[in-house]
């Protein structure tokens, strides 16, 4: 069962949303919260795989929220809600630790498919929302993308694999079931094309997989 803690000021967002997670039998809502402070200490009591957050809400923002879990409770996954206006923001909550990015227009299938990716170890962007982010970070530079090809092309030919599988929305598990090896394998290459990359976490390295062309994001 996937544990989730919802946030968001809006009551009729909230009530939305949980009533898509609780078609799916195999995510339970248990906690909810209307502000980020509250959705800190939820996570802090329930320890849930997943946090689900959107980016505005009083007394601590979503962003906020994120960075803070990400230090007191790394263990839980972080999923941003957001829409085509908050692009300002999208960087800014890549960086806090984020493992997800959803519209709050998307489809409903995008938000149980970004929930269970998160819960299972994978970075998770709805399409619209990958396009978005790979205009925001590249500001649409040519050189950008080929920075990121550069950046690929000194990974081994196994470790640009796993990347584009990681840029693809693979959660560990199921890397390892495509390439036909331990999940622990896939752990370390994980790690290695971290460091090797220079980057934070797994929404990062997909990034770098989506614009040195390893992902098809059309």
């Amino acid at each position: 069962m996937i544990r989730v803690v919802l946030a968001d000021d809006e009551a009729m967002i909230r009530a939305g949303v949980r009533a898509i997670l609780s078609a799916d039998p195999r995510i339970e809502v248990v906690a909810e919260a209307a502000d980020g402070r509250a959705a800190v200490e939820a996570v802090r009591a329930h320890r849930p795989h997943v946090a689900l957050l959107d980016i505005r809400m009083p007394r601590l923002d979503g962003l906020a929220a994120a960075a803070e879990l990400r230090r007191t409770a790394p263990d839980t996954g972080v999923i941003i809600l957001t829409t085509f206006g908050e692009d300002e923001y999208i960087a800014r909550a890549l960086a806090d630790g984020a493992g997800g990015f959803l519209l709050k227009s998307g489809d409903p299938h995008e938000l149980l498919a970004g929930v269970h990716a998160v819960a299972g170890g994978a970075a998770y962007l709805s399409p619209k929302v990958a396009h978005r982010v790979i205009t925001v970070l590249s500001g649409g530079r040519i050189t950008h993308a080929a920075a990121a090809r550069r950046r690929a092309a000194a990974l081994t030919p196994r470790e640009r694999q796993v990347l584009a599988l990681v840029g693809a929305g693979l959660s560990n598990a199921e890397i390892a079931t495509r390439l036909h090896v331990v999940e622990g394998t896939v752990k370390a290459y994980v790690s290695t094309i971290l460091t090797r990359l220079e980057v934070r976490n797994r929404v990062q390295a997909a990034i770098v997989a989506y614009e040195a062309g390893l992902v098809d994001h059309t």
